[in-house]
């Protein structure tokens, strides 16, 4: 189970010296009934799905994304592969812009975003969240 970054994560994408905007590739998958034992101040009054509170930390994620100059550019539900592990599956797929790695930092690390973070560690039962910079075709 992978819900955040670790040290060593942060680290390498600092050692990346990554200039200017990136994407960042969101690969999701949602508990069937959202736990939020850890955040019971953020939990709805009655039982909801990782799905539905996983929109719910959308909702709340928006506006401190915006303001940070970042953007969705996708938002998709997933599947299993076509070409991959026949075991494994991603529920939603999201795809999003960042100015820069300090805006993502700043956004990542502002409190107004963190006070409903919950909603994603209630929603999510596994992820992947994978740095990627823009090339061109050869």
């Amino acid at each position: 189970m992978h819900l955040d970054p670790s040290e060593q994560s942060g680290a390498a994408l600092f050692r990346r010296n990554i200039k200017g905007p990136f994407l960042m590739l969101n690969l999701l998958r949602f508990r069937e009934t959202a736990d939020y034992s850890a955040f019971p101040e953020l939990a709805p009054l009655g039982p909801i799905s990782g799905s539905a509170a996983y929109d719910l930390y959308v909702r709340h994620t928006a506006p401190f994304l915006a303001a940070s100059g970042g953007s969705v550019e996708l938002f998709g539900t997933g599947g299993p592969y076509f070409v991959g592990p026949a075991e494994e599956r991603w529920d939603a797929v999201m795809l999003i812009r960042q100015a820069s790695v300090s805006d993502f930092f700043a956004f990542a690390t502002n409190e107004g975003y963190l006070a409903g973070a919950g909603h994603r560690t209630a929603a999510l039962e596994d992820s992947r969240l994978l740095p990627i910079l823009e090339r061109s075709l050869p």
